[in-house]
């Protein structure tokens, strides 16, 4: 099954977490959307998107992506991934952030937890996560076996 995996991140956790899926996966293409030769989705079976999530929202890139590519990725094997620190949310994210069609159709969708580093993070973001998690020092949520359970759901 050849597979995409389409993310887009703001300090790079993303990122991280789609490396970690398309090692699961076996010979998976990971593109970052923000650059704009994003490969014709008709060349994969699977398809899997992932956003870091920032006050609720997916980043821009990811959001107009899927809004654009609804019907396509409905087609496809597909795969939703959201990565940030506050998982008690998760059913909301995904609701606010993605149309109901593709949340019907996915396979598999995993919030997979994140990473803060205050030396990334501006001075509003430290704000916000002292004011959300109560400290605002370095942290790293990513879960393994979440990665591991999501991408056998989309193999299986």
């Amino acid at each position: 099954m050849k597979t995409l995996i389409l993310y887009a991140t703001k300090h790079g956790a993303s990122r991280e977490i789609a490396d970690r899926v398309s090692k699961l996966m076996g010979s998976a293409v990971t593109h970052d959307l923000k650059q704009k030769d994003i490969p014709e989705l008709s060349e994969y079976d699977c398809v899997i998107v992932g956003s870091s999530i920032y006050a609720g929202m997916i980043r821009k890139e990811a959001k107009a992506y899927v809004r654009a590519n609804t019907a396509a990725l409905k087609e496809k094997t597909l795969g939703l991934f959201i990565s940030g620190m506050d998982a008690e949310k998760q059913d909301e994210y995904f609701t606010a952030n993605f149309p109901p069609e593709l949340l019907k159709s996915a396979k598999g969708k995993a919030f997979l937890g994140g990473v803060f580093d205050p030396d990334k993070a501006g001075a509003i973001g430290k704000l916000i996560v002292k004011l959300v998690k109560g400290k605002a020092q370095y942290m790293n949520t990513v879960d393994d076996a979440a990665i591991e359970r999501f991408t056998e759901k989309l193999k299986g």
